[in-house]
């Protein structure tokens, strides 16, 4: 099997044939935009390695990993109208560099691109990734409402914060793998598992992606740091800090994220040295490895042989050691 970044390649270059110069312009070119800026692209690589690891090639899952690229882009640019974010991968979010209207409404015509990419497949696989897709999708648009909820309540669980990021962030993951499998027509057992892979590996990686908002390096990260603490949100690190902290340290982290009077650079200074002291910030990598763990343990009851199940392995250990 493929290393995962010769994945990338092929992947990119199908991108760019799809993100051509189109009419209206206003509409188009800020899809472009958001498309080329980079990222990751965890979640399409994921679809093609998990098409070859049951036994389909990568190009016949292409459309499908392009399907949860665009629908991820999508929310990326109506989650940063709704945050007021003004970077995106250390760029002008597409709001800023146009406007609101146009973050709207191009964001819309993403999210129809997305269904789109289906009309390419037969009309069993078609529906099973519609379905899938369309289930996914509503479970993110319930953990976006969770995040934003959470953000004027004070009595979020760790319990409850596990369950936003499930939906809003883990969901997508597992789809994006079992989309793979259902292309390369794989048994319901192994899309199940692979789904359950994917959703324990998501809220791993999304649990890391709290820890860097944090300590990440800007440079590397690409999102403003601190943009959590920022925003008031109750992250994992957050609630871990009112747990295991001692009543100083809540009384304190309490007053840094209620004192308008804070600078940002003061109020990330002062909440970060008590997601430290606290312990917080040790148990959060703790977390990401036990979630990646256990996605490791379901990983093992995959019906396929063991040189198959190696490269997602591997992406679970990059990612839980991953500093971008």
């Amino acid at each position: 099997m493929q290393h995962i970044e010769q994945y990338q390649k092929p992947f990119l270059k199908y991108l760019e044939r799809f993100t051509v110069h189109k009419e209206p312009q206003n509409l188009y070119q800020p899809i472009n935009y958001i498309l080329q800026l980079g990222g990751k692209r965890l979640r399409p690589i994921l679809t093609l390695m998990t098409a070859e690891v049951f036994g389909a090639s990568a190009e016949k899952a292409m459309d499908a990993a392009l399907s949860i690229e665009v629908f991820h882009n999508f929310s990326l640019v109506h989650d940063d109208i709704m945050d007021d974010a003004p970077l995106r991968r250390g760029k002008e979010t597409v709001h800023e560099k146009w406007n609101l209207n146009t973050g709207i409404l191009s964001g819309d015509a993403m999210l129809i691109m997305a269904y789109q990419l289906f009309e390419n497949y037969d009309s069993s696989t078609f529906q099973d990734l519609a379905k899938l897709f369309s289930k996914t999708a509503l479970e993110v648009c319930e953990g976006q409402q969770y995040d934003i909820d959470f953000e004027t309540r004070n009595d979020v669980t760790i319990e409850e914060y596990l369950k936003m990021i499930e939906y809003k962030t883990a969901v997508l993951v597992g789809a994006a793998m079992k989309m793979g499998a259902i292309v390369a027509k794989a048994s319901d057992a192994d899309q199940n598992a692979i789904y359950e892979f994917g959703r324990l590996l998501g809220i791993a990686f999304q649990l890391q992606d709290d820890y860097l908002d944090a300590f990440g390096n800007p440079e590397t990260f690409g999102k403003q740091v601190g943009g959590d603490i920022i925003e008031n949100k109750k992250t994992y690190l957050y609630l871990k800090t009112l747990e295991l902290g001692t009543e100083a340290d809540t009384v304190s982290l309490k007053a840094a994220m209620n004192n308008a009077e804070l600078s940002h650079e003061e109020k990330v200074g002062s909440v970060k040295a008590l997601f430290l002291k606290s312990g917080a910030a040790e148990a959060t990598q703790k977390a990401v490895k036990a979630y990646t763990e256990k996605a490791f343990e379901v990983l093992e009851t995959l019906n396929v042989d063991a040189a198959k199940k190696q490269g997602l392995l591997l992406f679970g250990e990059q990612l839980m050691n991953r500093r971008v």
